[in-house]
This record gives C-alpha cells, structure tokens and sequence, in this order.
C-alpha cells in the first residue's frame, strides 16, 4: 500500500439529482485530504439528472476531482457501483480502498478520515462503517449478522420469549456501544479495502437491490476480511430516497427474487427452502398472538402470502436449476 494510501469515493444516483449534489458537496468536504477522487455515477436516471450533476461539477469547479458517468443500464445497487470501481481511479490505477456513499447519505466532519484510520488500524478488516442516524437524530440499524434459518424464525415471530432466547441470531443488532467486528454493513456510507474485492470480486449482480452487501460481506468473511463498525464515525442517512422503500405497502418481487438467491447461492436450495418454512412457522406464532388480541399486526401488506407464493412460483417456472436460479 502507499504511503498515502488512495480511496475512490462512489455515489450511485437515481433520479435523486439535487440529493446527488448535496452528498457530493459533503462527500468533497470530507475527502480533501484524502488521495484519490469521486465518481458519481448515474444508473440510467433517464431524467437529466446526469446533466444536472455533470453541469454542476463543470459550475463548481469538482473537475479536476470529480468525474460523472453514465451506467447505460440500471441493474440496481450493486451494478452501479461496480461500473465506478472498474474504472478505478481517473488515471487508470486501481484505489487502496473504496468508499460507498448514498446519495442520501452526509457524513459528518471527519467521519470518512475516522474510517480510513480504522482500516489501517485493522489491516485484516475488509470494511468498515459508522454509526447512521436520521434526520430526528435517531440512531439507523446499519451493524447486521448474518441471516439464517433461526432469524427467519425469530424474525416472523416477534415473541419476547423466542427473541430472549434467540438474542445471538437476530439480525439487527443493538446499537453498539463500542467499535467491534460483526457480520456486516449497511452500504449507505462503507469503505472497502480493494485487496479484499480482488479475492472475491465485486457485488454479485444477481441482486437487483438488497441484500447485496450481505452477499459481499459473508464472501469476505469467508475469505477472512471481516467488517468493523466504527461508532467514531457518524453519517446522517434519510434514507429510501431512491427506492421508495418508505411508501411501499408490499415488498416489490425483486425483495423475494434477492432473498432467495442469498439463500440459494451462499448456503444452498436446501437450506433456501428450510429458511422459508422457518419463516412461515414465525409467521403462525405471530398470528396466535393476534388472534388473542396481545399483538397487532405491522409490516408489510400481504407479506407472508407474497412470501410463500413467491417460492411456490419460482419452484414452478424452475427457477432453481442446479442449485442457481435461471
């Protein structure tokens, strides 16, 4: 690595023009000092917004810093990232590390220098990610274990009892008192160490949207890049600016569609099936509870229904084909 070791800063944009620009500001602030550069990339926005952005970089003078590119192709999160990281830095060389950041992410003073240091501090740490909040102050979930068949379970379930005894496999996890390893980040403000994505490659395109860090992260795992979240460092996120996620009233298919892959590519059809049922049998003892009235019912329309038609029907059109869907 270089003395001065260089990070390529990446924002992914989607019709979120004026959102783009504002974390680009902050994203320019807070990599001053920092060798390497920034490239937006717009992920077939299709709405002028990378005109918007390119024009703005020319008017505030980011040129010689900042590059915008067009993806040609929206195939979600991870793709477009991915466009950005293949073309590496402006002069061709590859970065010692890169930085994710949302469009609708703002680090605060310092945040990316806080985990630039960590990751020298931890050079067998693959990434590292601060601590979120939103725009009320309230701290955002972005420290994960992996998923599995008993989160399925205790995640559908929602039982004081059944999450007490299964504390060690609930996804989300508490707001960490200190920095620590754990399983893995939220994409929305993350550095990556590019040794790592050289063993084991970038995001797997297979997923459209969600659980493509997951995916990225248990890759680096297994290969023994951990990832480290870094309390010291705070990012401000709103949050499904792109997507929408905060009006859904049902899951879009691609959600289902990335759910199963995870399952299918990283522990097997088996294990897929297994984690579905796990989620089914959550769901019942959710259900009792409402029957008895100790428990009303949240989340999303339909989703149990939608969960389980999703794995009949991708069982039916043969999805699962040795073990990959087709």
């Amino acid at each position: 690595m270089n003395d001065f070791p260089t990070v390529l800063t990446v924002l992914l944009n989607y019709r979120t023009a004026d959102m783009t620009l504002k974390a680009l500001e902050a994203a320019v602030r807070e990599t001053a000092g920092i060798a390497g550069s920034i490239t937006v990339v717009d992920n077939d926005s299709q709405d002028g917004s990378y005109e918007k952005i390119r024009d703005a970089v020319l008017a505030q003078g980011w040129s010689d810093r900042v590059r915008v590119v067009a993806s040609g192709h929206n195939g979600g999160f991870g793709a477009g990232n991915n466009v950005a990281m293949r073309l590496g830095l402006p002069d061709g060389s590859a970065p010692d590390f890169v930085y994710l950041l949302n469009s609708d992410a703002f680090p605060e003073p310092g945040s990316v220098r806080i985990l630039l240091d960590a990751m020298l501090a931890h050079p067998h740490c693959g990434f590292a990610g601060g601590y979120t909040f939103g725009q009320d102050g309230v701290y955002h979930n972005t420290a994960f274990r992996f998923p599995g068949i008993l989160s399925e379970f205790e995640t559908a379930a929602r039982t004081g009892p059944i999450s007490a005894l299964l504390r060690r496999h609930i996804v989300a996890i508490p707001e960490p008192a200190e920095s620590m390893e754990v399983d893995w980040l939220a994409g929305a403000s993350l550095l990556i160490r590019r040794k790592a994505l050289d063993e084991i490659g970038l995001f797997d395109e297979r997923f459209f949207l969600y659980f493509e860090e997951t995916d990225l992260c248990l890759r680096a795992r297994r290969a023994g890049w951990p990832a480290r979240y870094v309390k010291e460092s705070r990012i401000m996120h709103i949050g499904s600016v792109s997507t929408g996620m905060k009006g859904w009233k049902r899951m879009p298919g691609y959600w289902f569609d990335s759910r199963l892959w995870y399952y299918i590519k990283n522990h097997g059809p088996f294990y897929a099936a297994l984690a579905t049922l796990s989620y089914v049998a959550g769901s019942m003892v959710m259900q009792a509870r409402q029957l008895f009235g100790r428990k009303r019912a949240t989340g999303p329309d339909r989703f149990l229904g939608d969960l389980i038609s999703h794995a009949f029907r991708s069982l039916w059109q043969r999805k699962l084909v040795g073990g990959r869907p087709s």
